[in-house]
């Protein structure tokens, strides 16, 4: 019987040991997540473990929410206890064998505090008074503990209105790593919500332009993507609840924006016809400032209306969603391809019936001269583990090319969500190592080495511009 996350973990083989050594300290280009660029700029300490591990990590919230913990220990804005806090998230840990959440919790044990006890509601105070002493050390404050991952670029989510001020603040510092924002517009794609009004309402004081029409949104828009390129910026973000296609002439699109700027919600054929416009001209946009264009979809948001209203967006209450995504979607990139004006894009589904189904649609976009173009994005959110994983991967090595593969990204709000490229790494070597140990692949040291050095950073590096 093998020890629990020995050196070895999640490798198989000698062969996949070998690969493991040639990635295990390549630094992590972390391309899309959601820490906070003002927290990164006031480094402040972390109070306890529960702040450092459970504060704004959802994925662990729906986990203790699942073993019926009270609310008040679950969801920071409660106030609870920070050790029961902690307490009740190992419980819920105990019950958790398969869950990704006990090999990164631990992984995030090991490598941060050097600490190799299981975590249980036994042991929880122990670890939380060991924890509470280092974090009080200056090599525990969130800038060290990016550098201590060897992260070399942090991208953020930030909305065009944003002024990117930490962002300015931080170019200016020696960080020994580099902070870059992402462009998100999702608020301006649905005309139909509420927080449209005051998105545009915000973009006109940030730009400082009156936006009266459709024309001079996308205008504004595109003076936005030039401020964000100047700071740095390399991608753009969108998530889409269902992929738009639903072509309209200009009068209809700026009759949709009239109404919706008028205080009217617009019909739902109204709605699907502007957010296909618009997101062919910010493909445009995109394109012409070489960005990468991140296309995020099937999640189904804030299923529990009581729990939305309580706690708000991103606190554990988002599912898979089965819409159908091929058909829009080609149109969709199809559209901007015709133009000339098809960014670098990556397609991540949240469903996982999806890989296939775009891993071949992506293979219709690629192009002479960009190596993997059009990428099938890393596992996400849901699929972010072992099985997920290599369900990922290996559909993408079966309908295209895995040695082109961008590989992985934190897409999270927490300062110790690193040692999951770690794990990524194990699982990449794992299984191209069992390819070679099959005489499924050669056992070429140098081709090898070329295949995992590039998934695991060299791909990144190269497509994002970094």
């Amino acid at each position: 019987m093998r020890q629990f996350m020995d050196d070895d973990f999640l490798l198989g083989s000698d062969t996949a040991k070998k690969l493991f050594e040639q990635v295990r300290d390549l630094p992590i280009l972390d391309y899309h997540c959601h820490l906070s660029p003002k927290e990164i700029w006031e480094n402040k300490p972390f109070t306890d473990v529960t702040d450092l591990m459970l504060g704004g990590d959802h994925y662990k919230w729906r986990l203790m929410l699942a073993n019926g913990a009270p609310e008040e220990l679950i969801y920071p804005v409660r106030k609870g206890d920070p050790k029961a806090r902690f307490r009740a998230y190992a419980q819920a840990l105990s019950y958790a064998p398969g869950n990704p959440l006990f090999h990164w919790t631990h992984l995030e044990l090991q490598r941060v505090f050097g600490i190799r006890t299981i975590l249980t509601e036994d042991t929880a105070d122990g670890i939380y008074d060991e924890t509470k002493a280092l974090l009080a050390k200056p090599e525990y404050l969130p800038r060290a503990l990016i550098r201590r991952f060897r992260v070399e670029v942090v991208c953020t989510t930030d909305d065009p209105a944003d002024s990117l001020e930490y962002h300015r603040l931080l170019a200016g510092e020696d960080l020994g790593f580099r902070v870059l924002p992402t462009f998100r517009p999702d608020r301006f794609l649905y005309p139909e919500r509420t927080p449209f009004l005051s998105a545009v309402a915000e973009l006109e004081k940030a730009s400082g332009k009156k936006i009266g029409s459709y024309r001079d949104l996308v205008n504004v828009l595109e003076e936005r993507a030039a401020f964000f390129a100047s700071m740095g910026c390399r991608l753009s973000d969108h998530s889409l609840e269902f992929v738009p296609w639903s072509p309209a002439t200009d009068e209809q699109i700026e009759a949709v924006f009239a109404s919706a700027t008028a205080g009217n919600i617009p019909d739902e054929s109204a709605c699907r016809a502007y957010r296909t416009r618009l997101m062919t001209d910010l493909g445009r946009i995109y394109s012409e400032n070489d960005w990468a264009m991140q296309l995020h979809l099937s999640a189904m948001r804030n299923n529990s209306t009581r729990k939305f209203g309580e706690y708000g967006a991103d606190s554990g209450f988002d599912s898979m969603d089965d819409p159908l995504v091929a058909r829009n979607l080609s149109r969709l990139l199809d559209a901007m391809d015709r133009d000339g004006r098809l960014p670098r894009t990556i397609l991540y589904s949240l469903n996982p019936k999806d890989n296939y189904t775009l891993a071949s649609l992506l293979g219709n976009f690629q192009a002479s001269g960009v190596p993997g173009k059009i990428q099938l994005g890393s596992g996400w959110w849901f699929n972010d583990q072992l099985p997920g994983m290599i369900d990922q991967m290996t559909t993408l090595a079966s309908v295209g090319l895995l040695g082109r593969f961008v590989g992985m990204l934190t897409d999270s709000r927490s300062f110790i969500s690193y040692p999951r490229h770690e794990y990524f790494r194990r699982i990449l070597c794992n299984l191209i190592g069992s390819w070679v140990e099959n005489g499924e692949f050669p056992d070429d040291p140098k081709l090898l080495t070329r295949i995992v050095q590039g998934v695991s950073y060299e791909n990144a590096k190269a497509y994002f511009r970094f």
